[in-house]
């Protein structure tokens, strides 16, 4: 599923305290996978390996050119970045960099390996990670993420292995930023064009795979780069990736052994029938770690979303564990905060505020600020083309809960992706439903883009005293040390109530029996890395 969002540059201004993220010089290296679904045995390192998916939709093999996750989990597995994010881990760590520091509050140094190269067998040195960040910015495509570079004023190359990015506006995510696809290192020696994107599908990186041939919506194969220099270890001698356009259609894939691994695409039902049948079918079910977030988001200016009285008394009514269980057969995990659980900071402010469902304290609340009696009327709006036909059901489901309470009447609406963009914008709805998959798995990436005067989804949403706590916390390099004010910000928003987090997502795949590591790079980062997984 592509992302859903692109990173407002209001989100991205902060102020940033002299200091150095911690453990970013420290190595700390992936595991070599002992079990995708079995610890049993170590992997046959000559293997093929088949991840099935239907998410299909790259956007473009050049870095410069894609914000959506197909397109990052071949950039993650063919280019290098300075810093990458270990699996199970959310701190970043030294990939092509040796190491990398804040030098002042608005400058960070990262000094590169010895003996780096692209595939290609061409060194790779500071003048290409310069290259790569320039050429991001100056192309800035409209489906890139040079929006994340924001913050940056320029890259420099004072030696061959030293990088410098001196900054705008002091930006504590940086090195999280670099772990991206934004991050991807490319070659300056002429098969990146500097002003444009490349658009011959192939790739030249440095990182631990080749891409060997792509067609797109069909398949991307891939093999060890035997000129990777880093941490990844593989498991497997090639990686296929095989795009599906139907979840039905790769669920008789993994049933009939056709792919290795079915991964991203599952529907709620499939899964529970793979997982009822696994035990004799040659497969099983794997559950991992996933930070994935659906919400109601409230225009605060829409009537009746503009009392906020409403807005609580939703927020009290609204049973996530049903929702979780009647419509997504426990695939997805109920969420009370928009940092979701497996995220620094995380607090369950929205249960600490509101308790359990309960229609009295909800009607409290609404007779406490005038409006008991009638049912408030509100109009509920979703989106079946972006999140999938079960997004129906969730807002069936939302429905009965609300107007089960006596206290609403619920209208449901519809639309396709694009007018429901520009309606949403345009302040019509006065609730509808969106998602988000993050960019990294910083505690910012789930509070600034939504709650900093509007956020992306344009509600109206400007608290001042939220607003002041998003800028304090960008500016606290000590992520530990920006807890108690993550803390603060959940707080307010439950509170406030502007957007109502429901569920996030566990990332679900189902793996042949033999199949190792699957399991272990299935955590917050999203990150597929190929070389963790294996056949026995």
């Amino acid at each position: 599923m592509a992302r859903t969002k692109r990173v407002i540059a209001a989100a991205a201004v902060g102020v940033i305290a002299v200091g150095s993220l911690a453990a970013c010089g420290e190595k700390k290296k992936d595991k070599t996978p002992t079990g995708g679904g079995s610890n049993s045995a170590a992997a046959n390192t000559g293997a093929t390996v088949i991840l099935g998916t239907t998410d299909s939709k790259v956007t473009s093999l050049d870095p410069a050119g894609a914000y959506d996750l197909p397109s990052w989990t071949i950039y993650w597995n063919t280019f290098q970045t300075l810093l990458y994010l270990p699996a199970g881990s959310t701190t970043p760590t030294p990939d092509a960099a040796e190491k990398c520091e804040w030098t002042n509050p608005k400058l960070y140094t990262c000094k590169l390996k010895d003996g780096l190269t692209f595939s290609d067998g061409s060194p790779l040195t500071s003048e290409d990670v310069k290259f790569s960040f320039d050429r991001m910015i100056a192309i800035n495509d409209p489906e890139g993420p040079a929006s994340l570079l924001e913050s940056l004023d320029k890259t420099e190359a004072p030696d061959a292995k030293t990088v410098t990015f001196s900054l705008k506006t002091e930006d504590a995510t940086l090195p999280h930023k670099l772990t991206t696809g934004v991050g991807a290192i490319v070659s300056s020696k002429g098969s990146y064009p500097k002003d444009k994107l490349r658009e011959d599908n192939k790739i030249l990186g440095s990182g631990p795979y080749v891409l060997d041939n792509y067609k797109a919506d069909q398949e991307a194969a891939f093999s060890v780069n035997a000129k990777y220099k880093g941490d990844a270890k593989a498991q497997n001698a090639k990686f296929v990736l095989k795009y599906y356009s139907e979840a039905s259609t790769l669920k008789q894939a993994i049933q009939k052994g056709d792919v290795d691994v079915a991964f991203r695409g599952l529907t709620p039902t499939d899964v529970k029938d793979l997982r009822d049948k696994s035990g004799n079918g040659g497969y099983s079910v794997i559950d991992g770690e996933g930070t994935e977030l659906r919400y109601v988001t409230f225009n605060v200016k829409t009537a009746p979303a503009d009392q906020k009285a409403v807005r609580q008394a939703i927020a009290q009514v609204v049973d996530r564990e049903a929702i979780a269980k009647n419509v997504y057969n426990d695939t997805v995990t109920p969420t009370y905060s928009m940092i979701p659980a497996g995220v620094q900071a995380h607090t369950d402010a929205f249960k600490e505020k509101y308790g359990a469902p309960d229609k009295n304290k909800a009607k409290a609340i609404l007779d406490a600020a005038g409006l008991g009696g009638s049912p408030v009327s509100i109009t509920l709006w979703y989106t079946p083309t972006r999140y999938g036909a079960v997004t129906a059901d969730e807002y069936i489901e939302l429905k009965r809960q609300l107007e089960g309470s006596g206290l609403f009447k619920v209208e449901l609406q519809s639309t396709e992706w694009q007018q429901y963009q520009t309606d949403y914008k345009a302040g019509k709805y006065p609730a509808f439903g969106l998602g988000w998959f993050p960019d990294f798995p910083d505690p910012d990436n789930y509070t600034a883009p939504f709650l900093y005067k509007g956020g992306y989804f344009k509600n109206n949403y400007d608290n001042p005293q939220l607003n002041e706590l998003i800028t304090k916390s960008q500016g606290q390099n000590d992520r530990k040390a920006a807890e108690p004010t993550f803390a603060e910000i959940q707080k307010i928003t439950a509170e406030d109530a502007p957007v109502l987090p429901l569920w996030q997502g566990k990332q679900i795949a189902a793996a042949r029996t033999g199949v190792t590591g699957m399991k272990e790079t299935m955590d917050p980062s999203y990150i597929i890395r190929f070389s963790m997984i294996g056949k026995k």
